[in-house]
């Protein structure tokens, strides 16, 4: 299945599991983990307004930024961060990072949007149902929205249905030191989203009041140089899927 594609730390697993490099990688990941406890990010409200892809709304200065972290030892080193706020209406993210090119060619929706350079961030409102929202966002603006369930460790997931229509997810997308283009030349980019909680009505505890609880995490993926880098916010192991070491949001 597509939603759970190899990561290099896979890669690394598997290398694990065949007893090929049996010490290195199950040392790795469980330092990897051990050091990085499960984070809990205190989400601010605030009042709804436009995204540009810019981050440039007054509303954002509510809300800090928040590194995300390097896995393992890819290549390159960018730098990867997101904002988060939330509405009467829905969720707000703001994801940036610093690049040297924009590795992105698919031109759609839906399609396998991991496979290039990516902002993701997963949301699972309920603890008590293991369904969970996961949201890709590619440079040229393509997004891949599906619900997850995830049950005896296997995991499917589902598109929504007439996605043309409303509810829709808005979402903008903006390059720096160069075009917001197919395989450009740049210094960063951005990607500004907004999840209305009409869009989440399967899920329970939606929308959240001040003093819930969600879990959630938040993912980067660069293929600059035919080289992979990741970066996450909550430590996971060899799958961005493993929703038991999610982080925190707490809503104010």
């Amino acid at each position: 299945m597509f939603f759970d594609r190899p990561r290099p730390w896979a890669m690394v697993f598997s290398l694990c599991l065949t007893g090929l490099l049996p010490s290195i990688a199950a040392s790795l990941l469980a330092d990897d983990m051990n050091n990085h406890p499960r984070p809990t990010l205190a989400v601010r409200s605030c009042e709804d307004f436009e995204v540009t892809g810019l981050g440039d709304h007054d509303a954002w200065n509510k809300a800090e930024w928040t590194s995300l972290n390097q896995r393992g030892t890819d290549p390159h080193k960018y730098t990867a961060r997101f904002k988060m706020l939330y509405s009467q209406q829905g969720l707000y993210v703001l994801f940036d990072g610093t690049d040297t090119q924009l590795t992105a060619t698919l031109e759609d929706n839906f399609l396998d949007l991991w496979t290039e350079d990516v902002y993701e961030c997963f949301f699972w409102p309920d603890e008590s149902i293991p369904l969970y929202l996961e949201y890709e966002i590619s440079p040229l603006g393509y997004e891949l929205p599906i619900l997850v369930p995830k049950t005896g460790g296997k995991f499917m997931a589902w598109r929504p249905w007439r996605y043309e229509e409303e509810p829709r997810i808005k979402k903008r997308v903006s390059a720096t030191g160069g075009p917001n283009k197919s395989m450009a030349r740049v210094t960063g980019w951005r990607a500004e989203i907004f999840i209305p909680y009409e869009f989440l009505k399967p899920m329970q505890n939606v929308p959240p009041e001040s003093g819930d609880h969600w879990r959630a995490n938040f993912y980067r993926i660069d293929y600059d140089d035919q080289q992979t880098t990741q970066w996450d916010w909550s430590r996971v192991g060899p799958s961005f899927h493993q929703i038991e070491n999610f982080g925190t949001l707490v809503f104010e």
